[in-house]
């Protein structure tokens, strides 16, 4: 038996790949063994996959219910006036309300706009957030808004409460960003209709794993930009604090993250930016919001709709980003 037949014979006796050489010896070789080899990465995948849950079911069932009290949080304080169905159990139809419901979505309308007015100090912005705002319920999506920018209030929360603390770490430690940086490729370039397949079979059917996906694929923006903030901070800076006798903490909370506050605040606009592009493919697994009607209009081939619910989308994406620009 010739040494290829050997490598052979280990590599499908180890498991590592799956070999179909042709029963002629002759023709077993190198190129052979390349093109007839097959490595076994989807069932290695596979079977981690397999061992996560089964080990650590539990863990994902704690992960699943905090987000979802999170997620229903946020979407009811958008849609619903406060009620008595949020410290008992009435149902939201038998609650009573502070104020009409149908009033509502002028209020949180309300609020944003003067969230822009106290972030911009100008008339301009506030003005097209009302007006964004005005159109969408003019079009009837306000239910379907209010649901993506719940996945997108939560998936910033996420975000940004892992990745800056990451960041700052990956920034004080270059060897462990160098660990990572091939992780944070991956992250960022396997597609993320890849991330719906662990997504569902860890957290099921629903908003939850519509936000996981979201997370793995935006996370790495603020880990990297919360690096490249700190990490740039000038030496005579640092310098100077340790002359002035100052700590660790007090150097990070003092002169490197208000030095990394731009690169910070922009690493929140990618995640939002981010986030809010994902919205059509969580609604693939379950997520409600303005997703769910592209699809919808995807399947019935429905032009007039795809191209309404395309639209909010856009006016979405131009309201938040035209608040998050702050001059810092």
């Amino acid at each position: 038996m010739s040494w290829w037949s050997d490598l052979r014979a280990w590599w499908a006796d180890d498991g590592i790949a799956e070999c179909t050489f042709p029963n002629d010896p002759d023709v077993t070789g190198p190129i052979t063994f390349l093109t007839e080899c097959k490595l076994r990465i989807g069932d290695a995948a596979e079977a981690v996959f397999d061992w996560m849950q089964a080990n650590f079911s539990g863990v994902f069932d704690l992960i699943a219910l905090g987000l979802e009290a999170m997620i229903e949080a946020i979407l009811a304080v958008l849609q619903q006036p406060p009620n008595t169905s949020w410290i008992s159990d009435v149902r939201l139809r038998d609650a009573s309300f502070l104020y009409p419901p149908e009033l509502h979505p002028f209020l949180i309308i309300a609020i944003f706009t003067g969230l822009a007015w106290w972030l911009h100090r100008g008339w301009k912005v506030p003005a097209l957030v009302a007006l964004g705002f005005l159109f969408i319920v003019n079009q009837d999506y306000y239910e379907e808004t209010t649901e993506s920018l719940t996945l997108v209030l939560s998936a910033c929360l996420v975000c940004m409460g892992v990745g800056v603390p990451i960041g700052i770490l990956a920034a004080h430690s270059p060897r462990l960003y160098a660990g990572m940086r091939p992780i944070l490729d991956l992250m960022q370039t396997l597609p993320t209709f890849v991330y719906l397949i662990p997504a569902i079979v860890f957290f099921g059917i629903g908003m939850v794993p519509g936000l996981i996906a979201t997370v793995i694929f935006v996370v790495p923006a603020p880990i990297r930009l919360t690096h490249l903030g700190i990490s740039s901070t000038p030496t005579p800076l640092l310098e100077a604090a340790d002359a002035f006798g100052a700590t660790k903490f007090q150097k990070l909370r003092k002169v490197e993250l208000p030095y990394a506050l731009p690169q910070i605040m922009t690493g929140l606009n990618q995640t939002i930016m981010l986030s809010l592009s994902m919205v059509v493919i969580a609604a693939l697994v379950g997520a409600d919001g303005l997703g769910v009607p592209v699809v919808r209009a995807l399947n019935q081939v429905n032009t007039g709709l795809g191209f309404e619910s395309g639209f909010i989308i856009v006016v979405v994406a131009i309201i938040l980003d035209r608040v998050l620009r702050v001059k810092t």
